[in-house]
């Protein structure tokens, strides 16, 4: 018996996945979801019961405008006599305005009082009866507004000293109350603006802060801590503003209404591990589509590739490596809807692949399984899915939501059948797009080409990017001169989904960075510096602060570390398991630790930018950083640490948890020096002439004084000198004079021993 899926019947018949499963549940026929698989049975079912229901339908719509007919008579009935009332209503209310139109003001406002009745007098039955008491209301209120309206025409001058009157009252009821109003103000404040949010002189403001030492004009900015208690002294809370993205509160917009959603093309990105077959996959999709239906289409590299299937597309991003994958999501510009991961058959779950589920799992993307490489001899697909399941990747035929596909990239076997499942999957996230506002997206690649300046490959998510349009990413702005798509003909509009390459930016943007669309390149220029301005301050004032160890306990104190985040890397997986065991069971009420990765072999530049991501520090047992992954991890701060035992870790996140881990140091020896001379002069000292025989002598190293190896002193250098000039530093086989730091004994033959300390890695 050959089974047919769910999603097959559901082409058949013409109607969506999920609205057939629940017409499926409706019947008695229990399917888990669209993959799920049906008997010959069970499908007659099925096709009989659609039959009917056709016929049916006819019947139920007949008899559902029948009633709405029947309804719609009845509720004519019921509505002329409250019609019938409220035009009574109006005669009633009519008759007692003629005697009080008296009035130049009561003129103007029972017109109004009268439209607001006769709208109202549509609704219940009991209204008419509250009309009297109003009117009495506006007899007693009207003599009261005429007196206090005269008097502000006739002296416009005195509007200001009427408010300030106001406000003092205000305030003075507000002290009286208790009651304490709240404003708002970012990291800094001028004084000035201060005062006028609470609506006091900049001169009495500039007093208290006279008293707290701070010596501030008008002008200057104070910061949030001062202004802060200047403000509560004159009974204000203060909040700190949440610090906003300049582009997105620049080009904030409304949701889209779900009419403006448009279905768009799913965004795939290929993961997976190195030699497994990504990009031959990718190549082998592209190509097999580019054959069929694209004659004389020139593929180009642009980051980014259209592929169609039955008339839908599907956008695959060029750069499968989960270093980009990650580096997306680290600046929040995650892209990608569906992630492809790519095992190979007879390789099976590897490091690298491990990593990129981990990967797609933290940004939150739907992970389908395509297992490659089928056609080799040693192929075994079952049990790529059996490892799969200890990473909670079940397969839908074991019962579980993964889809898998068995293919081969080499033999193009089962790519339609990819391509298809990613397509199912689209359709049941519905991935939807309003093209009809101003575009923005991703900048997925960006180069300085020589010919053409600063290129963009950018991925529109929302609207339609058009030939002409001007954007802003980051520092970049500019008007697009040109657009080119994926085969390399030019274009005039993109709509979500689709890169294009575009020209005419001002430089070359950061891949990752989010793009907006602007009124005009003035308005993109205004953006872009103020972007520039505000990085140049962040650089300036602070950086953003990453957890180490080091400083673990300060930032648990001040709540701002909840979760500690570990990656561990070892030799052996036994070493992994080990160290995942003993941290999880460090966790306290104070912070929790999460392991979010654990993998064997060397610390590599993934593992680097995955802790940045994540804000997380790595420990590393038996294995040593690679050059480039050292390098990135400077230069994100990230705290790499390296144990032998791994005993040594858990008391060391043990001990920076409680607030207790000091750091190592060890002394390294720069430089020796001889001395040749010395000279005592009155005011200063002895003077050493010395010659350095290994090293370097610097300024500010600390030195030891050596007689016969004996050590003399332990200090400072007071001064260097090359001749009559201050050194920083002296080298090997040149001379120099020094002088110590509170010590005169010296002689000649003594040597001095120049080093520093250095913080041991641990």
């Amino acid at each position: 018996m050959s089974k047919i899926r769910v999603y097959e019947i559901a082409k058949q018949v013409g109607v969506s996945n999920k609205d057939l499963v629940d017409e499926l549940a409706k019947i008695g026929i229990e399917v888990k979801n669209h993959m799920g698989s049906l008997s010959d049975e069970e499908v007659e079912k099925i096709l009989v019961h659609y039959k009917n229901k056709g016929t049916d339908k006819k019947q139920i719509d007949k008899k559902s405008v029948d009633h709405k007919v029947e309804e719609k008579k009845q509720v004519e009935k019921k509505i002329t006599p409250q019609a019938e009332q409220s035009h009574v209503a109006k005669k009633v209310k009519e008759e007692p305005k003629h005697n009080e139109v008296k009035q130049e003001q009561q003129k103007t406002e029972l017109p109004k009082q009268q439209k607001q009745e006769q709208i109202k007098q549509e609704a219940p039955k009991h209204r008419p009866n509250q009309v009297q008491p109003k009117q009495a209301q506006t007899k007693q209120v009207q003599p009261q507004v005429q007196p206090q309206v005269q008097p502000q025409q006739a002296q416009p001058e005195a509007e200001k000293s009427v408010a300030n009157t106001k406000n003092s009252q205000k305030s003075a009821q507000i002290e009286k109350e208790g009651e304490l109003s709240i404003i708002k103000i970012a990291d800094t404040i001028t004084v000035k603006d201060l005062s006028l949010k609470i609506d006091k002189q900049a001169s009495e403001i500039i007093k208290m802060l006279m008293i707290k030492g701070v010596m501030a004009t008008a002008n200057q900015e104070i910061n949030f801590d001062m202004a802060q208690s200047v403000a509560e002294e004159l009974g204000f809370l203060v909040e700190q503003m949440e610090e906003v993205d300049i582009t997105e509160e620049f080009f904030k917009e409304e949701p889209d209404s779900p009419e403006d959603l448009e279905s768009r093309p799913p965004v795939v990105v290929v993961m997976g591990h190195v030699d497994h077959g990504k990009t031959s996959l990718l190549d082998a999709i592209r190509e097999s589509k580019v054959t069929e239906g694209e004659h004389g289409g020139i593929t180009q590299h642009i980051g980014a590739s259209v592929v169609a299937i039955n008339g839908q597309k599907i956008t695959f991003l060029d750069t499968p490596g989960h270093e980009a994958f990650t580096a997306m999501r680290l600046r929040g510009a995650m892209a990608t809807d569906i992630a492809i991961l790519v095992v190979a058959a007879d390789d099976g779950v590897m490091p690298q692949t491990i990593e990129a589920i981990n990967h797609a799992k933290a940004a939150g993307v739907k992970i389908i399984v395509a297992v490659n490489k089928i056609d080799k001899p040693g192929a075994n697909s079952d049990r790529v899915k059996q490892e799969l399941v200890e990473f909670q990747l079940v397969a839908e035929e074991w019962g579980g939501d993964t889809i898998c596909v068995d293919v081969s990239a080499l033999e193009r076997t089962n790519l339609d059948q990819l391509l298809e499942m990613i397509l199912l999957v689209s359709e049941i996230e519905e991935f939807k797009a309003n093209p009809h506002k101003n575009a923005r997206g991703t900048i997925i690649e960006s180069q300085l080409d020589k010919g053409r300046g600063p290129v963009a490959t950018v991925l529109v998510q929302h609207g339609t990017l058009n030939v002409g349009d001007s954007i802003v990413a980051g520092t970049a702005y500019g008007r697009i001169r040109a657009m080119v798509d994926d085969k390399g003909r030019r274009v005039k509009h993109a709509g979500p989904s689709t890169p294009v390459e575009v020209l005419g930016l001002s430089e070359v943007p950061i891949a990752g960075e989010a793009f907006y669309t602007a009124k005009d390149e003035r308005q993109a220029r205004h953006v872009a510096e103020k972007v520039t301005v505000k990085n140049r301050e962040k650089l300036l004032t602070h950086t953003p602060h990453k957890v180490t160890l080091d400083d673990l306990f300060t930032q648990i104190q001040a709540g701002d570390v909840k979760e500690l985040k570990v990656i561990v890397k070892a030799d052996v997986q036994g070493s992994v398991e080990a160290v995942k065991q003993s941290l999880v069971k460090l966790s306290n009420e104070k912070v929790m630790i999460n392991i979010i990765h654990g993998g064997v072999g060397a610390i590599n530049e993934s593992d680097v930018m995955l802790a940045s991501a994540s804000n997380a520090i790595i420990i590393g047992f038996n294995v040593r950083p690679e050059a480039a992954a050292k390098i990135t991890a400077d230069n994100e701060e990230i705290d790499l640490r390296l144990y032998r035992v791994i005993y040594n870790a858990i008391e060391d996140i043990e001990a920076a948890m409680k607030g207790m881990l000091d750091p190592e140091f060890k002394e390294k020896i720069i430089g020796h020096a001889e001395v040749r001379q010395t000279f005592k002069v009155s005011g200063v000292g002895t003077i050493a002439g010395a010659y350095v025989l290994d090293g370097k002598i610097t300024r500010k190293s600390s030195v030891r004084l050596l007689r016969d190896n004996i050590v003399i002193y332990e200090g400072e250098l007071d001064s260097l000198k090359r001749f009559k000039d201050d050194a920083k530093e002296v080298n090997t086989g040149y001379e120099c004079g020094f002088t110590l730091t509170k010590y005169n004994d010296m002689k000649e033959g003594d040597i001095i021993e120049a080093f520093i300390m250095e913080e041991l890695p641990r």
